[in-house]
Parts: structure tokens; C-alpha cells; sequence
């Protein structure tokens, strides 16, 4: 506890506690800790949102932002009442996070100049690949210069009056606090950070502005684009860094029952990839973790840099600005959610409903009892476009030959496989890289039924998956707990204040590769990657 609290209620009241909260593609939550003990989870905070297919574009309207925080932390501040008797008003610091990449252009007066453009979007091929070309680098679709060099091939209208470009945690955190900043790890997002992991690539800035004027036309007298793309991009900053407090008008904008008080000191934002490596204790090198939603990402933290650039593979950082390895898919567990919602109603319809949990628990129970290789079934969870499967959209897709096996635990083992599929196609990539992996952490709400998800995902990789208790509350807590760093951690590197202050005594469930499983996870790859016919032709005729 902070000096002179004893209990959390005590903790509460002087507004001692830290905050945490991740805007993710589905939940926006909110996480409360204790900063001396951030493992200690005082209560916690949800709000339920979905993103929109608007005129070809998947966005989130930013009201609904607004909104979604609102509910978030309403629910926290009433969990925090129930549980401890104290309804928070202030907090000694918090953090912000959100979905990497993306795109939200600005102008001189801070007015959103088109619709936010969400990592989900795969429109930028062009720019992606004339960028990839120009630095010697990979840039994936989903990158923030890659939205923002695209609108330039376009000629799209609202360039010239781009003042800046953020993320969406950047966003809110100016919002709350006015500071025009990003951590280190959301920032690598946006575009390549230099080799010290302390600010944009000098070089490839400078390479960029060339391109600009002598390919594209952008005259260097044209404000502000003209001077130079560093000037839209936020300042870089690392874990433990200051970066601001929150502002009256922030705190209005988080509760505007003005119960909250300004004051608190906030943290770098950080994207969902940099909350995941803290909450799963995967910032040193040779740790990696896997994140599994909507999307599903591996993080691989490197002793070295990579021989070559991958198109599947990201070089992004960790929230220290150490070089990551990232295998991103569009695609996670939506598809999968999909089928359970259908076995949720068929229970319901035959007089036997099941609560979410329930109907999971089961469908993932049965999938154990599936053939290693499922059968012979194939599930593509394609819901949008899949850079890695060379796919510009989605179909999802269930597909089967006539002497397959279709059983439900099959079906449902085909399912499980299909979320982890394009994940352990780019993973094969690092390996023939000579990357190595001493620590694999798994988080996400499908690997809450132990030994099923975490085992497939060990297959997949053949390698030992563990799934720790500590970051039950994912993203949020991770953030909650790079608060508390920069509140508490006196100048300790990330890594060492994971180490000593956070995940002492952590209770981890290591999965290791079942060989059958390992066996059958690699016949149903092969067949899944001939199958990608079927899905390409299916995107032309459908």
C-alpha cells in the first residue's frame, strides 16, 4: 500500500490507486491497482463496443470513444464502491492504451479530417509496398505511414491540411492530458524507430521527405506535410517516462459527473501489442508472447537484428524500445465467436441455455476428443483481409473433402486450429530466421478454459506456451502496471521492475507440445495452406 494507507479503502479514498485502461477492437476496460503492489487488483471496469464497415472502411465513430471510456470507468468506479465501500475521485497515475497502427489525421485545429482508420483496414497495398521498397524495411498495410502515404497516391482532399497523425491512444491521451506524445512500442507503429529505440528513424524520415517531393510532388513550401512528415508524427518517449497530467478538461472527459479530480500523473500510451509483452512478463529478449482477440499477434523479443526483411514479419519495439519480432493476423478469434454464438442459441432453442462461458467451456471440452489432424476439416476465420495469407478480404470459410471426418470435436479442433493457422505460418518464418524462444506467454479471454487453447497454440508453435494467473485482466492491467512504473518505478528499467516488483512468485501453467498434436497441427497447415486457393476464389466469386 501507498504511505499511510493501510487498507484499499484507505488506498481509495486518498487517491492513491493507478489506472489502466485499453480501448480493444471489442471491450474497452479499465483496471485499478495497487502501485506497490500491482498485482493486487482493487476493481475493475468494462464497456462493450463494436467497429463499423463505413463506405468501405472499418472505422470507430469517435464519440463512441468518448462514450465507451465514460461506461468503462463508471463501471469501475462502481466495482471499486462494491467491493471496498470508497468510490474513487482521484488517482496517482494512469495510462492509456489502445489498438496499434491505424490511422487519425488531424488538422491545425484539431479537427478529425476523414473517419479514424483502424489497423483492420487493408486498402494500402500500394503505399506498403513503395515504403517496404524505399527503406529496405518491411511496412505492413496497417501502419500509420502506410494509411498516410496511401492518401497521398490517392490525392485524397484532406492532405493538405493534415497537421498531425496519431493512434488512438495517442488521441486520447492528448485529449486528457494535452500532450502530443506516444510510447516508444506504439510509436513503432506508426513508422520505423532508429536502432537505439529512442525516436524515429532519422534516415528513413529524410528518405521519405525525398520521396515526397521528387516522386509525388509535394512542394516543401506546403504546410505542414511539405516541411517534413516528422513534424505530423507524436514525440517518442519510454516506459517510465512523464507524460503529463491529466487536465481538468480530462477529467471531465472520463467522468463528466466531475467527481474526478485533475492531477494525476500519466505514462507514455501504449499500443495493445506493448501492454500485452508487460502483462505477460515478455520484455527481455529471447520472451515472447501471443495476444489472441479480434486479431491475433506473436510478439518475439530479439537478441539481434533480423537477416532480412519478411513480408509477414513486423519490426516494432518493446516499451523500452528493444527490437520485436511481430507475426500480426487481421484475423483472430471472431470467426470462432461466431460458432459459439450458434451452439449458444442452439442450447437455447432446445430448452437447455447456456451462459457464454458455459457454452465455451464445453465446445473447447469436445475439441480435445478431435483427430490431431481434425479430421480432415478446414476452418478459414477470415472475417477481413489477411496480409500474411496474401488476402485483401475475408471469407470465412468452412471446407471439408467427402471422406473427411465431420464430428464436433473435429469441427471444433478445425475451428480452434484455424485462429492459430496464419499465426504458425509466420512464426515458421522466424524459425528458419535461427530466432530463438526461451518463454512463450499466451493471454486473451479463449485461453481462459485451461489446457485446451494454450495446448492447440503449443502445437502450433511446438513450443511450451504458459498462461499466467497475474495477467488475467490482460491489456488493462498491463497498463495499470506501466502506471505504477512511472509512478513508483524510480528509474527501474521495465524489465527489472517486471521482475522484482510484479511477477515475484508468478504462478505460470506451462503447456507443452503434445507430439500427436504437433504431428496433426503440421498436416492440417499443409492442407490449410493449399487451401488457400479455395479462399482466393472465393473472395472473386462471392
Amino acid at each position: 500500500m501507498t504511505a499511510g494507507a493501510t487498507t484499499p479503502a484507505e488506498l481509495l479514498a486518498s487517491g492513491g490507486a493507478v489506472l489502466g485502461i485499453e480501448l480493444g477492437s471489442t471491450r474497452i476496460k479499465a483496471c485499478l491497482v495497487d502501485p506497490d503492489s500491482p498485482t493486487t487488483v482493487l476493481a475493475t471496469g468494462a464497456h462493450e463496443w463494436a467497429n463499423q464497415l463505413v463506405d468501405g472502411v472499418w472505422t470507430y465513430d469517435l464519440d463512441a470513444v468518448w462514450s465507451g471510456l465514460q461506461a468503462a470507468h463508471a463501471a469501475l468506479v462502481a466495482d471499486a464502491h462494491a467491493r471496498h465501500g470508497v468510490a474513487p475521485t482521484a488517482y496517482r497515475a494512469l495510462g492509456v492504451s489502445a489498438m496499434m497502427h491505424g490511422y487519425l489525421a488531424f488538422d491545425a485545429e484539431g479537427e478529425l479530417l476523414v473517419p479514424f482508420r483502424t489497423w483492420r483496414n487493408t486498402s494500402t497495398g500500394r503505399a506498403a509496398a513503395e515504403l517496404t521498397g524505399l527503406f529496405g524495411f518491411t511496412i505492413p498495410l496497417r501502419w500509420s505511414i502506410a494509411h498516410l502515404h496511401q492518401a497521398v497516391l490517392d490525392r485524397e482532399p484532406h492532405v493538405p491540411s493534415i497537421a498531425r497523425i496519431t493512434t488512438l491512444a495517442g488521441y486520447v491521451h492528448e485529449r486528457l492530458t494535452g500532450r502530443f506524445v506516444l510510447g516508444v512500442g506504439d510509436a513503432s507503429g506508426m513508422f520505423p524507430i532508429d536502432s537505439a529505440g529512442t525516436d524515429y528513424d532519422a534516415d528513413f524520415l529524410a528518405r521519405y521527405d525525398r520521396l515526397l517531393r521528387e516522386q509525388h510532388g509535394v512542394d516543401p513550401a506546403d504546410a505542414p506535410l511539405g516541411r517534413g512528415v516528422r513534424g505530423l508524427l507524436p514525440d517518442v518517449l519510454p516506459a517510465g517516462a512523464e507524460a503529463g497530467t491529466l487536465t481538468a478538461e480530462g477529467a471531465s472527459l472520463l467522468d463528466p459527473t466531475g467527481a474526478l479530480q485533475p492531477g494525476a500523473a500519466l505514462c507514455p500510451p501504449e499500443g495493445d501489442a506493448g501492454t500485452g509483452m508487460v502483462a505477460t512478463n515478455a520484455v527481455a529478449p529471447r520472451t515472447g508472447n501471443v495476444s489472441a482477440g479480434t486479431s491475433i499477434f506473436a510478439m518475439v523479443v530479439l537478441e539481434r537484428p533480423l537477416e532480412r526483411a519478411h513480408p509477414e514479419i513486423d519490426v516494432v519495439t518493446t516499451p523500452a524500445g528493444a527490437p520485436v519480432a511481430m507475426v500480426h493476423c487481421n484475423n483472430g478469434a471472431s470467426e470462432l465467436a461466431a460458432w459459439a454464438g450458434m451452439f449458444a442459441r442452439f442450447a437455447e432453442a432446445a430448452g437447455t441455455p447456456l451462459d457464454t462461458d458455459a457454452v465455451y467451456e464445453t465446445l473447447f471440452r469436445e475439441a480435445l476428443a478431435g483427430a490431431p489432424d481434425a479430421g480432415g476439416l478446414l476452418a478459414y476465420n477470415h472475417v477481413a483481409g489477411e496480409p500474411i495469407a496474401e488476402l485483401d478480404e475475408g471469407r470465412p470459410l468452412f471446407v471439408r473433402t467427402p471422406d473427411s471426418s465431420l464430428t464436433l470435436a473435429n469441427t471444433m479442433r478445425a475451428q480452434l486450429y484455424g485462429v492459430f493457422a496464419t499465426l504458425a505460418l509466420g512464426m515458421r518464418t522466424l524459425a528458419d530466421e535461427g530466432v530463438a524462444v526461451d518463454r512463450m506467454a499466451a493471454h486473451g479471454g479463449m485461453f481462459r478454459t485451461a489446457g485446451v487453447a494454450q495446448r492447440f497454440l503449443a502445437a502450433a508453435l511446438d513450443a511450451p506456451v504458459e498462461v499466467a494467473d497475474s495477467a488475467s485482466e490482460g491489456g488493462a492491467w498491463g497498463m495499470a502496471v506501466l502506471a505504477a512504473h512511472t509512478a513508483t518505478g524510480a528509474g527501474a528499467t521495465i524489465a527489472d521492475f517486471l521482475t522484482e516488483r510484479v511477477f515475484t512468485g508468478a504462478d505460470a501453467r506451462p503447456e507443452h507440445p503434445v507430439a500427436d498434436d504437433v504431428a496433426g497441427f503440421a498436416a492440417y497447415l499443409d492442407r490449410y495452406r493449399a487451401g488457400l486457393a479455395v479462399e482466393r476464389a472465393a473472395i472473386t466469386a462471392l
